[in-house]
């Protein structure tokens, strides 16, 4: 052992063998492997120097230096291993008996553990077939589910619930179609769901568009009866205000206190009869199974579905395009129907359009948006002014532009009730206003021409009092609140009540063309118009009446006791106008002008005066019979004032039957006012040559007599008024005085002339005066000595003639 040791013991390395670059890399090596480096950099060095067998030999020297030091412990645990080998044999022995023990162990549990395990075997295959036979039944009952998903599916689609039908297919295709364990299923599914969907779809489309045709007709009768509602209301109104008036002057005329309680009656809310709120499939928001069939549930529901669909906006767009191209279908106007009898129709229909879409953006959702109702209304006020406007311009009868003003006026009334602005139409009514005046003056004056061509010129007839209060209470032509005797025989003849009639009419028409076309204060443009029918259409017609017509005195005076009527009847018409206008009579009497038909009074009155003139020219033609050169004056008047007194009674007596005194005052007034202008006419003329104081005393008792006549009258007018019928014969009167006079030549004092004479002309006096010869110059003017006989009266006035001519 010893040797074994001594033989393994490695040599110290010779320093003189190595040199020192070899030594230093055997200590790098020695270091490297010690350290457990690697060695990879020492080999490629070696390898690359050439030189591998030095490395190859420290290596070894490495090795044979561990060898050493392995010998060295292996040495010094030499004992412990010959334990630990005797150790290892006694436990060989112990481990044969495990074994042993072991084998017969094992023996036992196979013999033991065989059934267990054929049993287990049982037990694994039965949990195999229990998991799949779970497995299969849930199966089955996930197509259990998604069979009855179907068949509901399907009951629904037969019952037209098409969004209960959409829901059961999204809820196959959401929760069971990936699930589907059968393919064949799954590919029936696959197929089917788009079908059904598509189905939906086309089915829905094809009710929307039997709403779409039936709308139309709906939308028509919904809006004659929204028109028709606001005509109602409009009715009611106009009747509150008859009442209102009817208190009004009942409280005005009255001396009690009067109480008037006016009930306006409870209007309906729009079209409350006829929109429901029931409606299919919970579509009815809005909806409506009212009294036209006023039903949105076909739209909400297509709507409805093509959301759930996800066609939303599609649908939207469609509905859109669709509603466009029904409103410009309503825009046509059919050029075989007068517009007078499709008006009410086109109105209508458009009304109703608009009606049902203020509905659908109430209740509809987001089917439609405001902007774009708002659009489709300015495009619908467009046409309507355009067709109003075309229709207007070829209308040549007042009346029926009338007729479609006062639709086109309700249509406003309605939609303004439902937020649309309805200005533009207002203002093209504004903007015809006076065509339609001039076609109703137009009117107007062929009815006043024909009523005036009826006229008989006789007094008006009553029997009952219905005509009394039709033909003169109707009209206030009244002069006292009594109601008279029947039959009542009226001052005026039929005209009259017919010409009242006819422009009440105007009136009326009128301001019923004024009213609701929102001007709120017209009674100004009204009264123009008024004073026009009255001043150019009534007075010019009754012009042309009286110089084409009245040929008789009867007549004559007629036609001048109607004109007196019609006065009243003109006060009446202003204060209807302001009436029916809401103004109160207060400020329309406050603007009252001069009666318009003066022209035409005025003339009556010339013509009856000229017609009684030329009556009276008759009997003044017997002044040709007077003797101007008489010895003695005549006590009794002469001949021809007797028929001038006889006639001017026959007529103040049939006159005041009739005519009104301020008329047959200034008729009379006219009349003896021409006879005294006759009277100085004949001493003027060339046909009495000469005339002497008699003949002038004469002449003072005619004018006694006429002034005598006029005094007379006081009974009959005011004793004012008889004055002034005096002052009628004031020239006769006053150039009477002057010859009769014994200071003629006062007449050349402006004081005296202007208060006893200013009636007279110069002139005259002085042609007159030459006239006159004293019976004193035929007495004595055959001796010679007139002017040593001449009387100071005859003296003075050959004074006056003397200035006189001066003057001249």
């Amino acid at each position: 052992m010893l040797s074994a040791k001594v033989r393994r013991k490695i040599a110290p390395a010779n320093g003189d063998t190595d040199n020192s670059a070899d030594k230093q890399d055997q200590l790098l090596l020695s270091a490297a492997i010690c350290n457990g480096e690697d060695l990879g950099p020492s080999v490629r060095k070696a390898f690359a120097s050439g030189k591998p067998e030095t490395l190859l030999h420290n290596l070894r020297h490495f090795a044979r230096s561990k060898e050493s030091e392995i010998e060295e412990v292996c040495k010094a645990h030499y004992q412990d291993f010959i334990l630990a080998v005797d150790d290892l044999r006694s436990l060989l022995s112990d481990v044969d008996s495990l074994k042993s023990a072991l084998s017969d162990s094992n023996s036992k549990l196979q013999f033991v553990a065989g059934p267990l395990l054929t049993s287990l075997d049982s037990y694994l295959e039965a949990q195999t077939v229990s998991h799949n036979v779970n497995l299969a039944l849930s199966l089955i009952f996930s197509c259990i589910k998604l069979l009855e998903l179907c068949s509901r599916s399907n009951y629904h689609l037969s019952r037209g619930n098409f969004y209960m039908a959409l829901k059961c297919v999204d809820s196959i295709e959401t929760d069971f179609l990936d699930k589907t364990p059968s393919s064949t299923l799954k590919r029936m599914l696959e197929k089917k769901i788009p079908d059904i969907r598509s189905h939906i779809e086309r089915k829905v489309s094809k009710e929307f568009g039997d709403w779409l045709v039936e709308i139309r007709v709906v939308s028509r009768n919904l809006g004659q009866l929204a028109i028709g509602q606001a005509s109602a209301a409009r009715q009611r109104e106009e009747d509150l205000r008859i009442k209102q008036r009817q208190a009004e002057e009942q409280s005005r005329l009255s001396l009690r206190d009067c109480v008037y309680a006016l009930q306006e009656e409870e209007e309906e809310d729009g079209l409350s009869g006829v929109m429901g709120d029931d409606g299919k499939d919970g579509y009815g928001n809005g909806g409506g199974n009212g009294l036209l069939g006023f039903d949105l549930t076909p739209l909400y529901r297509a709507y409805h579905i093509h959301q759930t669909l996800g066609l939303e906006d599609r649908f939207k767009q469609y509905y859109f395009e669709n509603r466009k191209l029904q409103l410009t279908s309503d825009f046509q106007v059919s050029s075989m129907t007068p517009f007078l009898e499709s008006h009410q129709t086109f109105f209508a229909q458009i009304a109703g359009f608009f009606i049902v879409e203020d509905q659908i953006l109430r209740t509809g959702g987001d089917l439609i948006s405001r902007m774009k109702v708002e659009n489709l209304w300015e495009t619908a006020v467009s046409k309507m002014c355009s067709v109003l406007e075309d229709q207007f311009s070829r209308m040549q009868t007042a009346n029926h532009l009338l007729l479609i003003k006062d639709y086109v006026s309700l249509l406003g009334v309605t939609l303004r009730r439902y937020g649309y602005p309805v200005d533009a139409l207002l203002d093209v009514l504004s903007k015809h206003r006076d065509k339609y005046h001039e076609l109703l003056l137009s009117d107007c004056r062929k009815q006043i021409a024909e009523a005036l061509a009826a006229d008989k010129f006789e007094q008006m007839l009553m029997k009952k009092e219905y005509e009394y209060s039709m033909n003169v209470l109707s009209f206030q032509l009244q002069t006292s609140d009594i109601v008279p005797a029947f039959p009542y025989v009226a001052p005026f003849s039929s005209t009259v009540p017919d010409c009242c009639r006819i422009v009440r009419s105007f009136i009326e028409d009128s301001v019923s063309f004024m009213s609701y076309g929102g001007q709120l204060e017209f009674f100004d443009v009204v009264k123009k118009y008024l004073d026009r029918f009255l001043s150019e259409v009534l007075d010019e017609a009754l012009l042309k009446l009286i110089s084409t017509s009245v040929h008789g005195v009867s007549q004559a005076m007629q036609v001048a006791a109607n004109m007196a009527v019609l006065e009243r009847a003109c006060d009446f018409f202003f204060r209807h106008a302001a009436q029916l206008s809401g103004i109160p009579l207060r400020m329309a009497e406050r603007g009252r002008r001069q009666f318009p038909l003066n022209n035409a009074r005025d003339t009556a009155e010339e013509m009856l005066s000229g017609l009684l003139k030329q009556k009276v020219d008759g009997f003044m033609t017997l002044i040709e019979n007077v003797n101007w050169m008489a010895d003695e004056p005549t006590q009794s008047g002469n001949e021809y004032v007797n028929e001038v007194m006889i006639y001017l009674e026959t007529l103040v007596s049939t006159a005041q039957q009739i005519l009104p005194t301020p008329v047959l005052k200034r008729v009379l007034q006219d009349v003896l006012s021409h006879i005294s202008e006759m009277i100085v006419g004949a001493l003027l003329g060339d046909s009495v040559k000469r005339f002497n104081v008699n003949a002038i005393m004469g002449i003072d008792v005619d004018i006694r007599l006429l002034e005598s006549f006029a005094d007379n009258q006081a009974a009959l007018f005011s004793e004012g008024d008889a004055n002034q019928l005096k002052t009628a014969l004031a020239e006769a009167r006053q150039l009477i005085n002057l010859l009769l006079s014994n200071h003629p030549e006062n007449f050349l004092n402006p004081v005296i002339r202007g208060r006893s004479y200013n009636t007279l002309d110069y002139r005259k006096v002085m042609t007159i005066s030459e006239k006159l010869r004293d019976p004193s110059d035929r007495l004595f003017g055959t001796f010679g000595s007139r002017g040593a006989r001449q009387n100071p009266k005859k003296k003075s006035l050959d004074t006056l003639i003397k200035r006189l001519k001066d003057v001249s």
